[in-house]
């Protein structure tokens, strides 16, 4: 798979739910169709709560990586 790269990043190291999620929503809510958004997270719980945000807002999580204690989210807004 050909790297993704970016239109926008979020840092929620070192933040705790709920957080980083409320923080990458609001994120999402202000990327274009098509555009991607890479959010780094040191909060566990954040392993399942964001992909459950995801699946509800109609967002796709393009892949899921964790290294180092530090959960890396790749998510794309769908196009219109």
């Amino acid at each position: 798979m050909a790297e993704v790269k970016p239109d926008a990043t979020l840092n929620c190291k070192g933040m705790n739910c709920p957080l980083p999620v409320i923080k990458t929503k609001k994120a999402i809510d202000g990327l274009k169709p098509g555009e991607v958004l890479f959010v780094e997270v040191t909060d566990a719980g954040s392993k399942s709560d964001i992909p459950a945000l995801l699946k509800r807002t109609g967002n796709e999580l393009v892949e899921i990586k964790e290294s180092d204690g530090v959960f890396t989210f790749i998510i794309r807004k769908p196009q219109a």
